[in-house]
């Protein structure tokens, strides 16, 4: 990556003002973590003018430090409660200590998997012309923009508020929420996807992440929504997603989910024995359709961390739950 030139004379290499800034910028990426391979595709696209692809290096590495802290952080929880177990009953039995190191393991492996099959990169330049329509990207027809200026509404930004959109796409959501006075930032697994949302609010702060790890620290947002994202995620994957939004949410922080979900079991098996009733479902596959949320669910675990919800049903399937932390 270093190519110096050398003196006629001596042969002794004459660095130039260009490889000392070669050297500073492969130490720098190598502090963070970038392998010499990532660091040498990073200085070609540099050198082509394409800065956009240091970004994308930087934010994946910054993507992947915040999971090793998240997983170093539960480790750091288990071995705590370990030591109180000790503490406790001076020894550690079998019967306590497993359930918690396989909690922990669980907990790593669901992070380590994607967050869905869905490639949204390829979506990302025609998205905002499908939902303008009404067109979600799984096929449900929807209210798109007068249910997001209702969530804005309802989450009511303050000056001096920091607020967070999880699973951003092009930003629809953010862009109304950003307002006078708060700063606005948004995550989305989607390189392209953020692309565009920089291009349409360029004072949005973005970072590449998604629910299971929140690319922020603790207590970090005075408010945080996410909007037709949430039923991308898997059942298991779901817990694991509030617990992360709740996190990075300051006490008495206000969370907004909105997206399809069922209010029960009961509903479920009214939808889909009827599925014909329901127009806006129609070009669904059923197999995305059986794995929505379930709203009292959602509710039960919200509550069980101590927060203040309410739910209101925007059309059949189509619920926005709003929480409080305690």
């Amino acid at each position: 990556m270093l190519k110096p030139d050398k003196h006629s004379g001596n042969q002794y290499r004459i660095f130039s003002e260009n490889e000392l800034w070669r050297l500073q910028t492969i130490l720098s990426l190598r502090e963070v973590g970038l392998s010499l391979h990532e660091i040498k595709q990073a200085l070609a696209h540099i050198e082509e003018g394409n800065e956009g692809e240091l970004r994308h290096y930087l934010e994946l590495q910054r993507n992947a430090m915040f999971t090793g802290w998240l997983e170093l952080k539960q480790l750091i929880e288990t071995t705590d409660r370990m030591i109180e177990l000790l503490d406790e009953q001076k020894t550690l039995a079998p019967e306590d200590v497993f359930p918690l190191a396989e909690s922990s393991k669980r907990l790593r492996e669901i992070r380590s998997r994607k967050e869905s099959a869905w490639n949204f990169d390829q979506q990302a330049s025609s998205y905002d012309d499908r939902v303008r329509n009404g067109e979600m990207a799984s096929g449900a027809r929807v209210r798109y923009d007068q249910l997001l200026d209702h969530i804005a509404r309802q989450l009511a930004p303050k000056a001096g508020e920091r607020g967070l959109d999880i699973g951003t796409g092009t930003g629809n959501l953010a862009g109304k929420l950003l307002a006078p006075g708060v700063r606005m930032s948004a995550i989305d697994s989607s390189r392209e996807m953020l692309k565009q949302c920089r291009i349409k609010f360029p004072s949005l702060e973005t970072r590449l992440g998604n629910f299971l790890a929140i690319p922020y620290l603790d207590a970090h947002f005075d408010f945080a929504a996410t909007s037709f994202a949430f039923h991308y995620l898997s059942p298991e994957q779901r817990p694991v997603a509030v617990s992360e939004m709740l996190r990075v949410l300051k006490p008495g922080g206000r969370l907004c989910i909105s997206d399809f979900m069922f209010v029960d079991e009961t509903q479920k098996r009214q939808f889909l024995t009827d599925r014909h009733q329901y127009d806006e479902f129609s070009r669904v596959p059923l197999s995305e359709i059986e794995d929505y949320a379930m709203l009292a669910s959602l509710r039960e675990e919200l509550e069980a961390a101590g927060c203040d919800v309410s739910c209101e049903a925007y059309s059949s399937l189509l619920h926005i739950v709003y929480a409080r932390k305690p």
